[in-house]
């Protein structure tokens, strides 16, 4: 026997004015860029002043929402939340203006333009594994200083690894306190005679191979990089874990987005369970284009033996073509189901939200909104429950009127 999930509130999470950061977060091709600026959508035509935060490089979101770019400065969207006294704001993550960003605000003024022409620099904050989730919560905790929104609403890094960017602090860390940065801040802590010891002399099997696979110029450059950036570790590890413990305050809410197959379902139960482990609040989980009964009174067997009979005795073909449609259409429905009950079965505290498979790609405002409406609706199509909106025991927060730049 099927059961009834607890229903995710989107209206009440984010009208709320405890919520201050919702995270959308799921595998890849689920939907999660469109779940996320649907949201952020919904929570402007209620009143907030909310700004979307996408990670995904192509220009899918910038084009629904009217805008013929997005980048790491948050623009205004027209025409939307006027109205009701709320402002939509969107950008998107550029990994390596953040980092300058960073550096700018944090280095030492004299070693700024050492740092952006150090090719190792230039490699790293642009590509090295790792930055974009890392630039992400940097991103993230920038936002959030400025008390400009009411709502921030973030689109995570597609990675296959589920949650990297909850583990950038820690991985931050270990980098930093790591073998191979100690050995490479030894110039800077021994007048350079460590480093000639080790490039030059060769007198380690570390140096040799190291050496050998990177050559000596790129370790040099790593040297004077780790050397220049030194005064700024301690800083990177703060300001992460400031951000990482903002996760985890009751004004930040989790949604899990997923599609309604196999793999992408249990991806979602690694991420739910994942934010369980680590206290993170888990909003609830949001199931996207899933496909409904054109007739839910026909089953798929009837509409197919129907289809059939049309066809041999050489009836409306057009209604046999309809039925065939509807017999493969609820098929696939009662298949989604199974998967979600499985998923219910597994998290029976986990609300859900689920949204129907739209008629055409989403591009433009018109289409995010039926999504938005679509999240928003759930309340209606599932038996209620209790509330499962996080609660906050943050005061709402004095706003600044948002400025277009």
């Amino acid at each position: 026997m099927a059961r009834h999930a607890p229903v995710l509130d989107v209206d009440g999470m984010l009208r709320a004015p405890g919520t201050r950061i919702v995270v959308c977060c799921g595998s890849g091709g689920v939907g999660k860029t469109t779940t996320a600026a649907a949201l952020a959508l919904r929570a402007a035509e209620t009143g907030r002043s909310a700004v979307v935060l996408t990670i995904d490089p192509a220009r899918r979101l910038a084009q629904a929402l009217g805008l013929t770019e997005l980048d790491n400065t948050p623009r205004r969207v027209a025409g939307v939340g006027a109205g009701a006294g709320g402002a939509l704001y969107a950008m998107q993550l550029d990994m390596k203006r953040t980092f300058d960003e960073v550096v700018l605000a944090h280095a030492a003024a004299e070693k700024t333009e050492q740092i952006f022409a150090n090719p190792f620099y230039q490699s790293l904050s642009g590509s090295l594994a790792g930055t974009q989730e890392y630039m992400a919560m940097e991103k993230l905790g920038q936002l959030r200083a400025q008390e400009t929104w009411d709502l921030i609403v973030v689109d995570t890094p597609p990675s296959r690894s589920a949650l990297d960017f909850l583990d950038a602090p820690q991985r931050l860390g270990r980098f930093l306190d790591g073998r191979i940065i100690r050995l490479l801040t030894a110039p800077a802590k021994a007048g350079g005679r460590a480093y000639l010891k080790v490039v030059s002399a060769g007198l380690t099997l570390f140096a040799r191979a190291v050496t050998k696979i990177v050559g000596a110029q790129l370790l040099t450059d790593i040297s004077d990089f780790v050397s220049a950036l030194e005064t700024m570790f301690g800083g990177f590890r703060e300001r992460a874990q400031s951000t990482y413990d903002l996760l985890r305050k009751p004004d930040t809410a989790f949604v899990v987005v997923a599609a309604p197959e196999p793999d992408a379902l249990r991806e979602a139960s690694y991420f739910v369970e994942r934010l369980s482990a680590d206290q993170m609040p888990l909003a609830g989980l949001v199931v996207n284009r899933t496909r409904v009964s054109l007739a839910p009174g026909l089953s798929a067997q009837r509409a197919a033996v129907a289809a059939e009979q049309l066809a041999e005795s050489g009836g409306d073909q057009l209604a046999a073509a309809i039925l065939r449609v509807h017999a493969d259409r609820t098929a696939a429905a009662a298949v989604e189901s199974r998967l979600r009950d499985r998923f219910t079965r597994a998290h029976p505290d986990v609300a859900q939200a689920v949204v129907p498979a739209m008629a055409a790609d989403i591009h433009d405002l018109e289409g995010l909104r039926q999504i938005a409406a679509a999240l928003a609706g759930a309340t209606s199509r599932t038996t209620p429950t209790s509330r499962t909106t996080p609660t906050s025991q943050t005061a709402p927060t004095s706003q600044t009127t948002p400025v277009s730049p």
